[in-house]
């Protein structure tokens, strides 16, 4: 097996554990799957792909569930429960992995922080010719660029962001990042729910 095959093997059964974690919350919460896609604003045909596949679940839904059911949202992302209340230091290149999407790489810069109001994730962007995959999800979102440059699809417009550029938007709005730049491009993005 080549490291590619191996390592999109690995991405799908962690893939297939966060949507086992999800269902598992959901269920030690006592909720069916009805009444949890209607509290998360969801079909219940999503969230039964998210629970039995674990893929393409937006941040914000996995922020969302982690909300209803009063935990942290990285006992979703890693099955590990937080315990800092004060302050976490994330040394560079120690964030938690999170493989969610094909052509993102997300790293969690808050995985032990508990009750968090706010989401930030280191991500990188590999370069790709598709258009960005649109979403939508609750709160705020604030994205900084640190490499390359990221396209930020927003509804029908495409708004470039070089170095130091950021921006602070409304995610109800369809909206997707893409790499612009010959070489991955790297963002910081906070999400608040």
């Amino acid at each position: 097996m080549s490291d590619t095959e191996q390592h999109c093997k690995k991405i799908k059964t962690e893939l297939k554990e966060l949507g086992q974690r999800l269902g598992g919350l959901r269920d030690a919460c006592g909720y069916e799957r009805e009444e949890f896609a209607e509290k998360l604003g969801i079909s219940l045909e999503t969230l039964t792909a998210y629970e039995d596949t674990g893929f393409d679940i937006p941040i914000s839904v996995l922020m969302q569930a982690a909300r209803i059911c009063q935990v942290d949202m990285a006992v979703l992302l890693t099955g590990s429960s937080t315990h800092l209340n004060t302050y976490q230091v994330v040394r560079a290149g120690e964030g938690r992995i999170v493989d969610r999407f094909p052509g993102y790489h997300f790293e969690d810069l808050a995985y032990n922080y508990h009750n968090k109001v706010m989401q930030p994730l280191l991500v990188t962007l590999e370069t790709a010719d598709e258009p960005a995959k649109l979403v939508t999800h609750g709160g705020q979102e604030f994205n900084y660029v640190v490499a390359g440059k990221v396209i930020l699809v927003f509804e029908d417009k495409e708004i470039e962001l070089d170095v130091g550029d950021s921006v602070y938007f409304n995610p109800q709005i369809p909206h997707g990042q893409r790499c612009g730049s010959s070489t991955s491009a790297v963002f910081v993005t906070i999400i608040t729910d």
